[in-house]
């Protein structure tokens, strides 16, 4: 009896031992459920004394990469700022933060300072306005009186006026028949051309597989009906170009003003940023007719002449009857400098296209100092005028001066 209680008695000890010894090294079970203990993983060049010693330096790691920041004698960028660093480099009150950013975000000369909005040099800038404001760059025709394109006159064959003054002086004239065109044809998806959509869609794309040439001249795509849609963007490929065209279908109401100034704006002004000369033309096929814009037939005629774009129109007009809309066609070409044309019959849609792509490729160009210029915003008007009385110069109206 006394042997069995003994051995119940070991046996009670042996399964007592294990927790005693756990609750004798409580640091032991902490350390895997510490975040330190992963993130931050103790030294193991030098085996820690004891038990304790362990304890101690497996939460001193954390504070190991946040020294240099508080050291007075650190740089002064820190290359992996925290998130809250961040912020307060970002935060406008935050004075040494903004001078800190500042100097670590030096920009070129001309460029705006992030933390302040300003230019860093602003002569540079005043430098870029004088230039726009010196410098106005015309595209123009000249035709004699049987309508034919007359292409090999010299600067000396014509005069500039600036506002009723002549041009101060003439800082480039050339013959631009190849200069890289930027074309924006915007075709009337509405109701009202249903019944020759199709036919104006095959002659649009006719006109486009002739006058783009690759890897020199760009043109996108925009139907129009209650809103204008990009169907095309821009680029030198005629297929996806004919693709653009071919996928518009008629339906809804007319909102051609908003169409064109749309163009102009967001189009030919905003996203042309070539480094070269280019010419910038509008391809407008339409009846005239708009009953849906935001914008008024002279916004869209000034964000035209903003954007120098040469504005070409083609009515679908086929009544053999000049109607109100062939009038608002006619405006449109008349301020820009180009040409409205008025087919027949819906044949002369084809004979249009072949004509603008003529003149197009028949056309000067001059850069010319106005004279007594004021950067108030004001329009300007534009006259250019050839010597020989026989010729007549077609050329934009006018422009709107820069502000200050």
């Amino acid at each position: 009896m006394k042997f069995r209680m003994k051995t119940w008695l070991i046996l009670g000890l042996l399964a007592v031992l294990p927790w005693g010894l756990a609750a004798q090294n409580p640091t032991e079970q902490q350390l895997p459920t510490a975040p330190s203990a992963t993130k931050f993983p103790p030294q193991q060049s030098a085996p820690p004394p004891s038990s304790g010693a362990s304890q101690s330096n497996a939460p001193a790691q954390p504070p190991a990469p946040a020294a240099p920041a508080s050291d007075p004698s650190a740089p002064a960028a820190d290359p992996k700022p925290s998130a809250q660093a961040t912020a307060q480099s970002n935060s406008p009150s935050q004075p040494a933060a903004s001078g800190a950013l500042s100097k670590s975000t030096t920009a070129p000369a001309g460029t705006a300072d992030r933390s302040t909005g300003k230019a860093d040099n602003p002569d540079d800038t005043l430098t870029v306005i004088r230039k726009r404001v010196d410098e106005v760059n015309v595209v123009f025709t000249v035709t004699d009186k049987r309508g034919h394109f007359v292409k090999d006159l010299t600067q000396n064959d014509f005069r500039v006026f600036d506002d009723s003054k002549p041009a101060e002086s003439v800082r480039s004239f050339s013959r631009e028949t190849n200069l890289p065109l930027r074309v924006g044809l915007l075709i009337d998806a509405s109701n009202s051309v249903r019944d020759r959509f199709k036919f104006e869609q095959e002659a649009a794309i006719e006109f486009l597989n002739q006058i783009i040439r690759r890897k020199y001249d760009q043109a996108f795509v925009i139907g129009f009906d209650t809103t204008p849609e990009v169907t095309q963007d821009f680029t030198d490929d005629t297929e996806a170009l004919s693709h653009g065209v071919r996928i518009l279908r008629p339906g809804g109401g007319t909102a051609m003003y908003d169409a064109i100034y749309f163009a102009c704006r967001d189009k030919l002004l905003k996203e042309d940023k070539s480094q070269v000369a280019t010419r910038r033309a509008i391809i407008l096929l339409s009846d005239g007719e708009d009953n849906q814009s935001r914008v008024s037939r002279e916004e869209a005629v000034e964000m035209a002449q903003r954007a120098e774009v040469i504005i070409y129109t083609i009515s679908t007009n086929t009544s053999g009857l000049k109607l109100r809309g062939d009038k608002i066609l006619e405006h449109f070409a008349e301020e820009t400098g180009g040409k409205a044309f008025f087919p027949f019959k819906i044949q002369d849609v084809a004979d249009a296209f072949s004509q603008i792509q003529d003149e197009l490729r028949s056309q000067y160009a001059v850069a010319y100092k106005p004279a007594d210029f004021a950067s108030n915003g004001k329009y300007r008007k534009i006259e250019i005028m050839a010597d020989n009385k026989k010729y007549k110069v077609r050329a934009r109206k006018g422009y709107y001066a820069p502000r200050q």
